[in-house]
């Protein structure tokens, strides 16, 4: 977006337009800065995201537990369904897996269901997550999620550990505790959802493969985690099919 204003601002200088002059001075300033505060959230050099060698290709499942030799417990989408049934207060953390598979008016169904039985549905946003700040809340807008269910980082961190069930669909880097509790790791510092200390997370992914940092997720190996593979829009219907006989 910064470069695409300074073309804009240069080709006003070649045309003789002055309106296409400050219009692409203010996208391209305006979109530096948004980059700035973005590797800041990251805790992230401008230089280090554009040239250090992130989002470097992930493993699969037997890889990627045999390089830290430990256990990836998996789920099935009924037993997901029973976990969401039977609990009070429920947490969905949207992340670009949610986005790539336009999975967000399946998760508000689910979420709708859910309330039905009584359960209390919030969802946790990060400011990082998906691709640009505010790309997780336009999506769910578009859903008709209700306003008053989307959760930032700050607001919701603190009632994680009273939570019965953390549904992670898509979100990697920004749920890793690594960043939370290992110095050696790249991202050590990053603010991230604390959704490790809820009673029970399960995260949708397609596979075990890497985020945007190109790091193991430490999340993914917790006691309390269970991982459900597959395309999130259809985990999310078999789970909500599920649900709906459980």
């Amino acid at each position: 977006n910064s470069l695409t204003g300074l073309a804009a601002a240069l080709t006003g200088f070649v045309l003789h337009n002055q309106v296409l002059v400050v219009a692409g001075v203010l996208v391209g300033a305006s979109a530096t800065l948004l980059t700035l505060l973005m590797s800041t959230a990251m805790n992230r050099s401008v230089g280090n995201v554009l040239f250090g060698a992130f989002g470097a290709a992930g493993s699969d499942l037997t890889a990627a537990s045999t390089a830290v030799g430990r256990t990836v417990r998996q789920t099935t989408p009924e037993d997901t369904a029973i976990a969401l049934a039977y609990a009070r207060s429920v947490v969905i953390v949207p992340g670009y897996g949610l986005a790539v598979a336009e999975a967000q008016h399946t998760v508000r169904e689910l979420a709708t269901d859910l309330e039905k039985r009584g359960v209390s549905v919030k969802y946790a946003i990060h400011p990082v997550a998906g691709r640009m700040p505010g790309h997780m809340n336009v999506l769910l807008a578009e859903a008709n999620v209700p306003y008053d269910q989307l959760l930032e980082m700050d607001q919701v961190n603190g009632e994680f550990p009273q939570t019965d069930v953390v549904l992670v669909v898509g979100a990697n880097d920004v749920v890793n505790p690594a960043a939370r509790d290992d110095p050696s790791s790249p991202i050590y510092g990053m603010p991230i959802l604390d959704v490790d200390r809820a009673r029970n997370v399960i995260v949708l992914k397609r596979s075990m493969g890497h985020g945007f940092a190109g790091i193991d997720n430490a999340l993914f190996y917790h006691e309390n985690t269970r991982m459900l593979f597959g395309d999130a829009r259809q985990s999310l219907t078999q789970v909500g099919q599920a649900l709906k006989s459980a």
